[in-house]
This record gives C-alpha cells, sequence and structure tokens, in this order.
C-alpha cells in the first residue's frame, strides 16, 4: 500500500471517530455553571476541542491498525461482506 493511500485512508479514519467521540465526556448546562444568554439549557457549557482531537486521534489509530493489518493478513475479503451478489448453492 503507498504511503499517500495509508494518509488519505488515515484521515478517512480520522474524520469519522471525530463523530464517533464527539457526543462523549459532554456535560449539561444542569451542572453549577452560569449559562450565559443566549444559551440554550441543551449546550453544553465548556467543550474541549484539544481532548476531543486526542481522543479522535487514539480511536483513529485503533481502527486504522485493525484495518491495515487486515489488509495485510487478508482475514476478512471483499467476498466476505458482498450481500448483493446471489450466491447458488451447489446443490442447485
Amino acid at each position: 500500500m503507498k504511503f499517500s493511500s495509508i494518509i488519505a485512508i488515515y484521515a478517512l479514519f480520522w474524520s469519522m471517530s471525530f463523530f464517533f467521540v464527539l457526543p462523549f465526556r459532554l456535560r449539561s448546562s444542569v451542572e453549577p455553571d452560569p449559562m450565559i444568554a443566549g444559551q440554550a439549557e441543551s449546550a453544553p457549557p465548556r467543550f474541549s476541542f484539544g481532548r476531543t482531537c486526542k481522543w479522535t486521534t487514539i480511536v483513529a489509530i485503533v481502527l486504522f491498525g485493525l484495518y491495515y493489518a487486515n489488509y495485510v493478513n487478508g482475514w476478512i475479503g471483499p467476498e466476505a461482506v458482498d450481500f448483493f451478489t446471489l450466491q447458488r448453492r451447489p446443490d442447485q
């Protein structure tokens, strides 16, 4: 696999992982933090972009590692996830 392909696929894993990690560790505004004028009650009072990026990077590294190990070892091939091709049984 080319290095440019590795970077592109990792970027895809990172962006998908960001949306996976985003809702974790959020606190509601019910906590004792004062609300800002115009803030919705459901909005989080504090959001740490750096912490979210750190956790996203960790999750993306793990997922990409599993993807790359599967690519190298061939554990699950494309034929294993092809749900649209009709498979005929040998007795037919």
